[in-house]
């Protein structure tokens, strides 16, 4: 199982890279270690940022996450019944093959099918039919790829790119583009709450005011169609995060399982996972990010499915965001939901 100790510390520390923790405001900093038993020390980073007032409570600010696999989705452009037919398993774009993670996925998808199995291919055909301008410009609009501005300057800088056919493929599915943990929260932040915009800061602000919101970059009806998908990758049979899916808490978010590049080849077995979560997701208030460097599979581990079946698995079968950073997120949300007080009763 997952271990979580709460140590109260009079400050702002960030812990090395054996460790990850979150910090939630509260009358004082608190923190919160996560220890996996059977697993040895990874290094891992977690951030969890409140969508309104928009104060986060950690980030390892000079670490950039590459291969960022997300969502694609645009204003007016995409809709979620838009059909996808005859996608194929692998697909060549100069010298390079993008394939398919999973070979059982249909042929034939809507974008919203698309999204819930996290399919490499069907991304990358709604890249190609958003085209490289409408979708560079959604990816600035989100501050994804540009520098963010921030509290402090030690801050990671995703790296700038030259935008081309296969670019766009790549970067659709999330390959080939860099960004920081602290701008993947604002991006999710900004999908999910009405398309406003937010200025993330570590400063607690001691007004009990709720800041209102100023300037909406996205508009509405993206929220409204994306958070349902959000919540169905969660809770689906066919979505990649179920293990997130604790009672209460409507969770609803994005896996991504990024191959990291060892001597200028994309290496099988060294990844770099992460889960964004937002929740409640019907009514956003916090948005969670959980990466974990070089995950491990573990024979000895025991899965406790959410689906009510009490069924359990020993043994990871892969090192994959669905059964490592998914997995570590529902155990943080179990500990910090009742004091974040975000308990919903789902209605459906």
């Amino acid at each position: 199982m997952i271990n979580l100790k709460l140590v109260h510390k009079n400050g702002l520390n960030f812990y090395g890279n054996s460790e990850s923790f979150i910090n939630f405001f509260d009358d004082d900093l608190s923190f919160l270690n996560i220890h996996s038993d059977g697993w040895p020390p990874i290094p891992t980073i977690s951030m969890l940022q409140d969508i309104k007032n928009k104060e986060i409570s950690s980030e390892t600010l000079s670490w950039i996450s590459r291969n960022r696999k997300g969502i694609v989705y645009l204003e007016n452009l995409i809709e979620i019944d838009t059909k996808f037919v005859d996608l194929e398993k692998s697909i060549n774009c100069g010298n390079n093959t993008i394939r398919e993670y999973d070979k059982k996925i249909p042929k034939d998808l809507t974008a919203e099918e698309i999204l819930i199995r996290s399919g490499n291919i069907g991304s990358v055909r709604i890249g190609q039919k958003i085209g490289v301008e409408k979708f560079k410009q959604f990816l600035t609009k989100i501050n994804l790829i540009n520098k963010i501005e921030f509290d402090i300057d030690e801050i990671g800088i995703p790296i700038p790119f030259k935008w081309g056919k296969c670019k766009l493929a790549t970067t659709s599915f999330g390959h080939g583009i860099t960004t920081t943990p602290l701008q993947l929260a604002k991006g999710y932040a900004i999908v999910t709450n009405g398309g406003f915009d937010v200025n993330p800061t570590i400063i607690k602000k001691k007004s009990k005011k709720l800041i209102k919101y100023k300037k909406r970059v996205l508009k509405e009806n993206v929220s409204k169609k994306i958070n349902p998908i959000l919540r169905k990758i969660v809770t689906s049979k066919e979505g990649t995060a179920n293990l997130a899916d604790v009672k209460g808490y409507e969770i609803g978010g994005k896996t991504g399982t990024a191959e990291k590049i060892i001597s200028g080849t994309y290496s099988n077995q060294k990844k770099i996972n992460t889960f964004a979560s937002v929740f409640p997701i019907s009514h956003p208030k916090f948005v969670l990010v959980v990466i974990l460097d070089e995950p491990e599979i573990n024979s000895e581990y025991i899965y406790n499915y959410r689906d009510g079946s009490n069924f359990k698995l020993k043994g990871s079968p892969r090192n994959t965001s669905g059964w490592t950073s998914v997995e570590a997120t529902g155990h943080i949300i179990e500990k910090i939901g009742p004091i974040l007080a975000t308990k919903y009763i789902e209605v459906n």
